[in-house]
């Protein structure tokens, strides 16, 4: 079995009023950054996370989410030189822009219960660098990671966080929204995430104050002056008035999104039951987004994650490996690495983990084809 039209990974899922935001941009000639869908979407995303909550959060939206993310280590402090501990299983834009400010990553190992930053582990990296004062944490693949404990950890390290939510939009971790947990907190809208600007990312706080600076930052830090004046380096990371328009019409299908994640994760958890292999996984007290349905195999088992993936390829079916982690790239070989035990956890669900196909609009029918094919395998 051969699809026609090759089934991908995860892709924007357009409804309507995307548009009619997009149109009012062009009708009013406001096509260039920030404007009235920047401050629309950003105002509506504070009162989204601000649901059954009662923090008032200040929202920035961005060009990207990499963009969002170095504002925020930025913002935290991080100067050259200095050492941040790192998820260390995540895609690299959640560390690169530790290197933009010439600070060095120390990446700390995942753990098996949610694939996220271990907090054994996170305690181990302070006993060895005990003056690290930020943590860039990442929720792999919408899961939230064990975040009482690395707080815990972070306030008596007096240590902030820069939580990166991309994939964690809409997740909760006992009640709390993602994007809403550390010191600095980031979303991402690129156009495989859960809602999609085409681009783009939001930098979340709760300090007024925090998201004026990065506000001042992102608009090339220009003084208030009748001139050009600037006495820091800036940035051009505002966010387009017609890409926030996009913003805004997907942010009002974000739950229905959400729920039909769940509802793919939940027919591959069913349909492949039995076999040598587990999704990933989820804690206790938490609300996934289930943004990518993902697999483990089995430890000996003889069928590897490349052969499923290549199984699928020959249907037209679009599968990925599982992040690499960060401290087997070669460009970070020379940062360090903390983990608990003699092997890594991140390294284990690298070599035996596959993503799995979650685009909202597979059918049923195109889902029970992918599963028997990766049924046959076994």
């Amino acid at each position: 079995m051969r699809f026609e039209k090759r089934i991908l990974l995860s892709t924007p899922t357009m409804h309507g009023e995307e548009m009619q935001y997009v149109k009012e941009a062009f009708d009013k000639n406001w096509v260039a950054p920030l404007g009235f869908n920047c401050d629309g979407f950003e105002n509506e995303m504070a009162a989204y996370l601000e649901k059954n909550s009662d923090n008032t959060y200040h929202c920035l939206a961005l060009s990207a989410g990499t963009a969002a993310l170095h504002l925020a280590i930025k913002l935290a402090g991080v100067k050259s030189g200095d050492i941040v501990f790192c998820s260390d299983t995540t895609f690299a834009a959640t560390v690169n822009p530790v290197s933009y400010e010439g600070a060095k990553q120390v990446f700390v190992d995942s753990e098996f219960d949610s694939w996220n930053m271990d907090p054994v582990a996170l305690e181990k990296a302070f006993r060895k660098y005990p003056d690290t004062k930020v943590v860039v944490l990442a929720h792999l693949y919408g899961s939230p990671a064990k975040m009482d404990e690395i707080l815990n950890i972070c306030e008596k390290h007096n240590a902030v966080i820069v939580e990166d939510a991309a994939e964690a939009l809409s997740a909760t971790y006992k009640g709390r929204q993602c994007g809403t947990l550390g010191n600095y907190n980031v979303v991402s809208f690129n156009g495989n995430k859960i809602i999609t600007t085409s681009g783009g990312g939001m930098l979340i706080t709760a300090d007024k104050a925090v998201r004026d600076k990065a506000l001042f930052l992102a608009t090339q830090a220009r003084e208030p002056a009748p001139w050009y004046q600037h006495e820091e380096i800036g940035y051009n990371y505002r966010m387009s008035n017609v890409v926030a328009g996009i913003g805004r019409g997907q942010l009002i299908h974000l739950e229905e999104h959400r729920a039909l994640k769940e509802k793919v994760y939940r027919k591959y958890e069913q349909g492949l039951a039995g076999l040598p292999l587990t999704m990933n996984p989820y804690l206790k007290d938490t609300k996934p987004n289930f943004w990518l349905s993902c697999v483990l195999i089995d430890k000996d088992c003889a069928v590897k994650p490349m052969d499923i993936i290549n199984k699928l390829n020959d249907a037209n079916v679009e599968a990925r490996p599982i992040w690499k982690p960060m401290h087997m790239q070669p460009v970070f070989n020379k940062n360090d690495f903390i983990c608990v035990g003699e092997t890594s956890v991140g390294e284990e669900i690298f070599k035996r983990g596959l993503c799995l196909p979650s685009d909202i609009k597979m059918t049923e029918q195109e889902q029970d084809i992918i599963i028997n094919i990766i049924k046959s395998m076994f």
